[in-house]
């Protein structure tokens, strides 16, 4: 009797220290915005009120060099596959598998088997998985979220959506597909805003996780992403403060970030080529409420991570969580300088009858002090804010780090966070090997650096970057000439140097020509060099 007690004793211990190391694993959050600008947050300079996203800056780590892939659908398969997002089979934008121009390899236009999802990884190191939000990165069934490795989906499918109801688009001919929990799910659009409906169901996932297994939640807004669409009470709060104008707003921001210690050493770019000064502008009143709606639409997602932050607070989960902020691209410039009323019904933009963006002259706004915008590969498209808050592990008040970053790194991260395994094969597939790199270094040593060279291709848009300097092809509005620059004392790509360094300029093409052959990069990349000045 007395060795069965000892036995038991022995066995109850070890399931305890069983217990102990999978609760001791932090749970993990991960916050995606759509189309948020780099300096759309409070604690990046911006005027709008985000003081919960704030909080976690303050007291976490900033990131001033972090980017994303340039795009929606990229960004988000490099972001959960941890590769570049060619490997994963979106290097173009998402496809439907079954139509007849349907593309094989880098352009698939889903992910492909050749990759693993972190929601695959992580529940393979003892995690419960759950997504709210967006999820853009293949249409049909069998590439849908509980497909890739969540227990547990609520939200869009696909792309950009109605944030009052789902089923009316910006023209007849589109369609958009959203689920429940592997189930196509039309919401009731009854008090229905898609921002809050995300929080909600987040919200509600967090409450209802009782295991003692740690928790991976990705929560995927689409805000601020056209169309402006917001609630009366949030827009409320913005009446007025855009009534000076972008060329006054973007100069205050620039303050701003200058005063936050957010860059050093950046100059603020010109206002873009192709958006008149706002004392030229006849449309005024429209104008000003654009950038209201789109204020209240980044307010409101605000809101809903402090629900999420309520909600871990509740549940005694706040300490042991990590939490993540970025976001998918740079602000959308589509497709004027004005942006454009798919509806063209003359509404005001805001409320459930219009279907508006807010065009060029306000992601320029958005994207201060950078150039260009969303499917460049300028900084103003590729940069994104990071933030990552943990309260166990980084102490430091106020912390920023000029390290530079991609997307794709996140994925190392949360496998080394969570004593994770990127498995070299996966339900019978040979999977491409991790790109990414793990930014515990950079959390542990602020200013260590993970990369050598990082690259970037989106339609046409080609980049390569040491760190030092930076060559960029521009084909969206250009020629496919190649530019340089000291990215390090000139990040608002002012300056092009490519005739002092021609030696820099063919290292960094040879680099890109490289990598564009092994992730498989289509088109012509040339050798020409832009001789402007």
């Amino acid at each position: 009797m007395k060795y069965l007690f000892l036995l038991f004793f022995v066995a109850t211990l070890i399931s305890c220290n069983e217990d102990h190391i999978t609760q001791s694993k932090p749970n993990i959050v991960l916050i995606l915005a759509d189309d948020l600008g780099y300096s759309d947050l409070g604690c990046y300079g911006s005027e709008i009120q985000t003081p919960n996203i704030d909080s976690l800056a303050y007291h976490g780590l900033r990131f001033n060099t972090f980017h994303n892939a340039s795009r929606c659908c990229p960004t988000r398969a490099s972001l959960l596959t941890g590769l570049y997002p060619h490997q994963s089979g979106m290097g173009g934008m998402v496809r439907h598998t079954d139509k007849p121009e349907r593309l094989s390899g880098a352009y698939q236009g889903y992910l492909g088997n050749n990759t693993v999802t972190l929601a695959e990884v992580l529940k393979s190191a003892g995690y419960s998985t759950y997504m709210s939000g967006k999820w853009h990165v293949g249409e049909e069934k069998k590439n849908w979220p509980e497909k890739r490795g969540f227990d547990k989906f609520y939200g869009l499918i696909s792309g950009a959506a109605n944030y009052f109801d789902i089923a009316k688009t910006a023209r007849p001919n589109i369609e958009r597909h959203f689920a429940k929990d592997g189930k196509e799910f039309l919401p009731d659009t009854t008090n229905f805003y898609l921002t809050n409906a995300i929080t909600d169901y987040a919200v509600q996932t967090l409450s209802n996780h009782k295991s003692d297994d740690p928790f991976f939640l990705f929560l995927s807004y689409t805000a601020p992403h056209w169309p402006l669409q917001a609630l009366e009470k949030d827009i409320k709060k913005y009446e007025g403060v855009y009534d000076s104008g972008w060329d006054e707003i973007r100069k205050k921001r620039y303050e701003r970030i200058n005063n936050l210690g957010i860059l050093n050493n950046v100059s603020l770019s010109p206002r873009d080529s192709a958006v008149p000064p706002w004392e030229n502008i006849d449309k005024k009143e429209l104008l000003t409420r654009k950038m209201e709606v789109y204020a209240a639409m980044v307010d409101c997602m605000d809101q809903g991570v402090g629900k999420v932050l309520s909600a871990l607070r509740e549940t005694g989960k706040d300490e042991n969580t990590i939490i993540i902020f970025l976001s998918d691209n740079g602000a959308c410039a589509e497709s004027t300088e004005y942006g454009i009323d798919w509806w063209d019904n003359g509404v005001m933009p805001g409320g459930h009858t219009s279907y508006q963006s807010y065009g060029r002259g306000w992601s320029n706004v958005s994207n201060t002090p950078f150039s260009l915008h969303k499917q460049w590969t300028h900084e103003g498209g590729i940069s994104t804010p990071l933030i990552i808050n943990w309260p166990n592990k980084i102490k430091k008040e106020r912390a920023i780090t000029n390290a530079p970053g991609h997307v794709m790194d996140i994925m190392a991260t949360l496998v080394d966070i969570a004593g994770g395994t990127y498995p070299k094969t996966f339900k019978g597939n040979v999977i491409t090997p991790l790109e990414g790199k793990s930014l515990l270094p950079i959390i542990e040593n602020i200013n260590e650096k993970v990369h050598d060279y990082l690259f970037w291709e989106h339609f046409g848009n080609m980049a390569v970057t040491n760190h030092k300097y930076k060559l960029v092809c521009q084909r969206k509005e250009g020629d496919g000439s190649w530019f340089l620059y000291d990215i390090v004392n000139d990040r608002a790509e002012q300056n092009n140097i490519i005739d002092e360094k021609p030696e820099v300029a063919n290292l960094l093409l040879g680099k890109y020509k490289v990598w564009a052959k092994k992730v498989g990069v289509s088109g012509d990349i040339s050798n020409k060099f832009s001789d402007e000045k």
